[in-house]
């Protein structure tokens, strides 16, 4: 693919993700609103294109759609599970809390992805992300069972990467 075909692939992603975000703000079909939408998200575009390199074009295919769709599940069954096991925790007290920092490697390289996977480990009760080192995840974690790292791996971000790996075209 020659470089400006990729600008133009580019641009016209970028366009239509800034105009779908104000659409999502707006909701509104009135035929001035949306050539207002479509004017505005086009400059915006056009003066962030360069800098808007997150996300490649590539990750609107329909496969790619549909790990979105798994990963949504994925972490929305992690989110109902670990709200449950929060709410317990504080409707009886006496049960025993462990909290502490724990810490794991992800297969994860795209920096953006690692984002994600952070962000959804600290959007799960009971789990925040502290810090993340190169590819070393740091978690202060509510209830700490191991000190093994693979455990702990497999208990906060297996899930969550399981899906990422594939939406971001890394191997597992």
């Amino acid at each position: 693919m020659n470089k400006s075909t990729f600008s133009v692939t580019k641009f016209v992603y970028t366009f239509i993700i800034i105009f779908l975000i104000w659409y999502a703000f707006t909701t509104s079909l009135q035929p001035a609103e949306l050539i207002t939408g479509v004017v505005v998200s086009l400059m915006i575009a056009y003066i962030t294109v360069k800098n808007f390199n997150c996300c490649n074009p590539i990750l609107m295919s329909p496969s790619h759609i549909i790990y979105f769709i798994k990963y949504f599940f994925v972490f929305l069954g992690a989110l109902i599970k670990a709200n449950f096991d929060v709410a317990r925790r504080v409707i009886s007290p006496n049960l025993p809390i462990n909290p502490g920092i724990v810490s794991f490697k992800t297969k994860l390289n795209n920096d953006f992805a690692k984002m994600v996977l952070a962000n959804s480990i600290t959007l799960t009760p009971g789990t925040l992300t502290i810090d993340v080192i190169d590819n070393i995840f740091y978690i202060h974690w509510i209830d700490v069972t191991t000190q093994d790292s693979e455990e702990i791996y497999n208990e906060i971000a297996a899930p969550f990467e399981k899906v990422l790996l594939k939406i971001y075209g890394e191997s597992e």
